[in-house]
């Protein structure tokens, strides 16, 4: 059996934070933006593989806490008179979505441990985010929010080990989170999630 904790290469910058804080409602509205993005993202890994059976409980679920984290972060922006906007490219997904390979298993694995990354990097983020807000409901919010994405970042990689030697994991988890740290790097902060 893998390693199943999903991990991180690089930390955030406790810095960025501050964007957020200064841009709180432009961040909502990128947040809804991922939290519905990640919801179709699980969803898509069962229309690609509907033969994979054994991860579509995982998926499913992982889908549904997506799906309720976007009606939570919209009940959030109707308090404030905020609505969602056309989204715009995620720089940072997009990046780790090109190093996928082709080839079925190779892609399925490759979506699956680069969906942990983006869970475990989320989750990272929005216990920053929790430590930093000043009110007490959105701390919570974010709180829970952290919880619940650390584990998705968990469930990825146990998904793959359906399918998956932990040596063939590991090494892949390796290259994808090394990659990870080094788009990090390059991207200009925003009030964004990524």
């Amino acid at each position: 059996m893998p390693r199943l904790r999903a991990q991180l290469a690089s930390a955030t910058d406790p810095d960025w934070v501050q964007v957020i804080l200064d841009n709180f409602d432009d961040f909502l509205i990128d947040h809804a933006s991922c939290e519905r993005k990640a919801m179709a993202y699980a969803m898509s890994v069962i229309v690609k593989y509907p033969d994979r059976t054994e991860i579509i409980p995982d998926l499913l679920q992982v889908a549904q806490d997506e799906l309720d984290h976007f009606r939570d972060v919209l009940e959030l922006m109707e308090q404030r008179g905020l609505q969602m906007i056309p989204d715009e490219p995620d720089p940072y997904v997009n990046q780790l979505i090109k190093i996928c390979r082709h080839g079925r298993d190779e892609r399925l694995l490759d979506r699956l441990l680069v969906a942990s990354v983006i869970e475990t990097r989320g989750a990272e983020r929005f216990r920053i985010i929790a430590e930093a807000l000043e009110d007490a409901e959105l701390k919570e919010f974010y709180r829970n929010l952290w919880a619940t994405e650390a584990k998705h970042g968990d469930v990825f990689r146990k998904m793959a080990s359906h399918y998956f030697s932990e040596t063939e994991i590991e090494q892949r988890s390796q290259e994808i989170t090394e990659a990870e740290a080094e788009i990090m790097v390059g991207l200009k902060w925003r009030a964004s999630l990524h």
